[in-house]
């Protein structure tokens, strides 16, 4: 055997071998199997009256005061689920962003150490401007690792 031959075995055993404990690897560190219909769209709650355990856990609550003045800040405060996301390296939330319409009004990126609980609160100021009609639509959205893109909004009286 000549050394050429001998590299270029060396280098395809390498590479698959790599790949082969890279497979391993992925499902030790990651055992719970992802649904990727959920990351073909944005998913929302289907039935407000019957959410089923998933939309519970991952569409986010949005809390705001159901009357605002323009030009004055208010507090809006952004959950993960009925019952906050539990953040574990396996399965967390990577970000929280609020939308004011389809205006980005802020986004918060959280780590899957499990330190920090995925719920959020923006201050916001809306000039009178923003809402000519007297009314917002507030889009608060979660990006979850294992269960996509999640939105839920929220519409607002603005005075």
């Amino acid at each position: 055997m000549d050394r050429r031959t001998f590299i270029k075995g060396a280098v395809a055993g390498s590479l698959v071998a790599g790949f082969a404990n890279g497979a391993a690897a992925a499902e030790r560190y990651f055992p719970q199997q992802v649904d990727q219909s959920l990351f073909q769209n944005i998913n929302r709650v289907k039935d407000p009256a019957k959410k089923t355990p998933l939309e519970k856990s991952h569409a986010p609550v949005i809390t705001a005061p159901a009357s605002v003045k323009a030009g004055e800040p208010f507090m809006v405060e952004v959950s993960v689920g009925e019952k906050l996301h539990g953040m574990a390296p396996a399965h967390w939330i990577q970000d929280i962003a609020l939308f004011i319409g389809n205006d980005p009004a802020g986004r918060v990126e959280l780590q899957p150490k499990g330190y920090l609980g995925p719920k959020v609160t923006f201050a916001v100021t809306v000039p009178k401007e923003a809402a000519p009609t007297g009314k917002l639509t507030l889009v608060a959205a979660q990006h979850c690792n294992l269960h996509g893109y999640w939105e839920s909004s929220l519409t607002v009286q603005v005075g």
